[in-house]
């Protein structure tokens, strides 16, 4: 492919992402997937030009272009010569996607400690955590470097390859960002214990909490039996025992009653707008619209909700969230304790971050990690 080719091939994807954008559809990643079963003659360097080419013009423009020529002009003018196969060539008034960081309409409700920087939209790392110590693995993966913050993290360049490596293969290492793995310190697990994941997912927090207290009963819940099938194969590889859940809307509080008054630590990594991790998932600030964010919020506060007859007294509720917005975060702590009296904020024993309300902020910017909002909150003896 010329590069021209390649720049129709990235406006023909970067319209489909647009239409996914807005209908809610198959996500960036599945679109250029899909787009290259059907064209066979791509070549692998094609076919990384061409995505790249697409990533670059998401991460170019906070607001949804019209068009993924639009998204693609003010990154590649050049080649828009009118080149066989190739876009037409750009008048010199043609409209064009604007550069943004944050669509305008979510400004306001970013914590004032999320600085507004190319940080949050720059690629990130290949982060791992590593089952303790860390330290012997650094030999075989020459390329890595001991994270700041978490004493069990690897940071590796981004696209670097991982899942064929013998570290991954016999369960030393998991792929998981720095500022997760916070989470799972936060939680303060301890052999013994009961510890519930509420919001499990694929189950990363799940096998961070069974590496850092083997011997911990650990119960990861989800809604979603795709996700928690998957925790199974990758606690086998860890070594780890976790017993899964699958709780069935709306009836969540039938599937956890037997659980009540007897979790040392619940874990709540609730469902959030993602704006943590953008610079992982740029074309998430296309996807976020205020009802969504509405829906959101309202789902958090009915975890908690959930969650909070699990915890005995003197245990640990941890709320966590993968956001900078203040609503989904210091905003939604607040809210929980003026709802639970029985609980009270305690520091997170993190010292990455910033203090933001009861809990701690962690943003790209500051801590080079994904964005994470975390707070830690402890029922009365």
């Amino acid at each position: 492919m010329t590069p021209a080719a390649r720049a129709q091939a990235a406006i023909e994807i970067l319209d489909e992402v647009i239409a996914s954008a807005r209908s809610d559809g198959p996500p960036a990643d599945a679109i250029v997937t899909a787009y290259f079963k059907t064209r066979r003659y791509a070549g692998s360097k094609d076919r990384r030009a061409v995505r790249e080419l697409v990533f670059q013009a998401v991460r170019h423009s906070a607001e949804v272009p019209a068009t993924g020529r639009a998204a693609l002009l003010p990154i590649a003018r050049e080649l828009f010569d009118g080149s066989p196969h190739g876009p037409a060539s750009a008048a010199s008034e043609e409209p064009e996607a604007k550069p943004g960081i944050v669509p305008a309409w979510l400004l306001p409700e970013l914590s004032p400690l999320a600085e507004v920087t190319s940080a949050l939209v720059e690629r990130a790392p290949l982060d791992l955590r590593a089952k303790p110590p860390r330290e012997p693995l650094l030999p075989a993966l020459p390329d890595a470097e001991p994270t700041p913050h978490s004493p069990w993290g690897l940071r590796l360049p981004p696209d670097t390859r991982i899942s064929d490596h013998p570290a991954y293969l016999e369960g030393r290492v998991e792929v998981q960002d720095e500022g997760s793995q916070l989470i799972a310190l936060a939680c303060a697990p301890i052999a013994g214990q009961r510890l519930v994941d509420l919001c499990a997912g694929a189950g990363g927090k799940s096998l961070a909490l069974a590496a850092a207290a083997p011997g911990a009963q650990i119960i990861a819940c989800d809604i979603s039996l795709p996700r928690l099938r998957q925790l199974g194969p990758r606690a086998e590889r860890a070594g780890a025992t976790i017993a899964t859940r699958l709780l069935d809307p709306p009836r969540e509080a039938d599937g956890l009653a037997d659980l009540a008054g007897s979790a040392d630590v619940v874990l709540v990594d609730a469902p959030c707008s993602g704006s943590g991790t953008w610079r992982r998932n740029p074309e998430g600030r296309w996807r976020l619209t205020p009802e969504r964010l509405e829906r959101l919020l309202g789902t958090q506060r009915r975890v908690l909700d959930l969650a909070a007859p699990l915890v005995k007294p003197g245990g640990r509720l941890v709320y966590a969230v993968c956001s900078l917005l203040a609503r989904e975060g210091a905003g939604q702590s607040a809210e929980f304790l003026s709802r639970h009296s029985s609980f009270e904020a305690e520091d997170t024993g993190i010292a990455a971050g910033r203090c933001d309300g009861v809990g701690r902020l962690l943003t790209p910017a500051h801590d080079g990690t994904d964005g994470f909002f975390m707070a830690r909150f402890r029922v009365r003896p």
